[in-house]
């Protein structure tokens, strides 16, 4: 396995922001896969994130440095780790209507009607936000019974547990992106695990920027559990990926953010149909 690398930029504010459009255009025909994460909201910090094999790195530097001279670029390596082993310990069971989300330890904890999701690499599922895994299966359960999706996205997969929650809702097929390539791997791992890898399709990408998507949009059904803030800068994509009449499910929201995040989809001319609060997280169903 190709040892990889994580070239990571901070900064604050606009200057940020357009450093990042800059990069996402720089390595966009290179494939690189490039992130941009809020660390501080109140002072609107945050991280750039350029993935690339270790042998590359030097070369990626000396890219990013000629696009911002000035700009102080960090190398992390990115561990080969068990995953498995290391998210054991904080992966606790949750129960969402039928679904129980729960590692390999806790198979005994399933019931004859449960409809089991084994997670044994939480990368987005183990960071603790229960209250927003939950909530989206929750509301998932119910769109997906009044609405018949075909075509769904989970948008910022991690773990994939809401894909292969759709895939085994719909025994269709579902498109599971995430910016993070291990990530992807992981999610790739898990759908297997779960039965569904022939209905779960992973595949890296940046936001809405992949072949995979385009390729497969307009979708009926698009579940996105990430933040606020990205989440309403996607609000336009989101509606341009979307039949007209189909539905999405936000999450990774806090209360005080829903009103900004719902006027957010609103001005997209999206309407609000539900908010489940759920352990101070909100999950959104809204539909264009």
């Amino acid at each position: 396995m190709v040892e990889q690398i994580r070239l990571v930029i901070e900064g604050v504010g606009a200057p940020i922001r357009q450093l990042h459009r800059k990069l996402e255009a720089e390595f966009e025909e290179d494939g690189y896969p490039i992130a941009l994460v809020e660390l501080d909201e109140a002072a609107d910090r945050h991280e750039i994130s350029v993935y690339a094999d270790a042998d590359e790195q030097a070369t990626a530097t000396k890219r990013i440095e000629a696009i911002s001279p000035d700009t102080a670029v960090r190398a992390e390596p990115i561990p080969d780790i068990d995953w498995v082993s290391a998210s054991l310990d904080a992966l606790q069971p949750v129960r969402a209507g039928r679904f129980l989300v729960h590692g390999r330890h806790d198979r005994a904890k399933r019931r004859p009607n449960d409809l089991p999701l084994e997670i044994e690499a939480g990368l987005a599922f183990g960071t603790g936000h229960h209250g927003t895994t939950a909530g989206c299966l929750t509301v998932m359960t119910e769109v997906v019974r009044r609405e018949r999706p075909r075509f769904m996205l989970d948008l910022g997969t991690g773990s994939a547990v809401l894909a292969i929650g759709l895939a085994k809702l719909t025994r269709r097929p579902v498109l599971a992106t995430d910016i993070d390539p291990i990530a992807v791997a992981v999610a790739r791992d898990n759908a297997r695990l779960n039965g569904v890898g022939a209905l779960v399709r992973c595949d890296t990408a940046v936001g809405f920027s992949a072949r995979s998507i385009a390729s497969a949009a307009p979708f009926d059904l698009i579940v996105a559990n990430i933040l606020a803030r990205p989440l309403m800068q996607l609000a336009p994509q989101m509606r341009n990926s979307l039949q007209p009449g189909g539905s999405i499910i936000l999450s990774g929201i806090l209360e005080r953010q829903r009103n900004a995040v719902v006027a957010a989809y609103v001005g997209q001319g999206f309407r609000h149909v539900r908010t489940l609060p759920l352990e101070g997280w909100v999950t959104l169903h809204l539909k264009r």
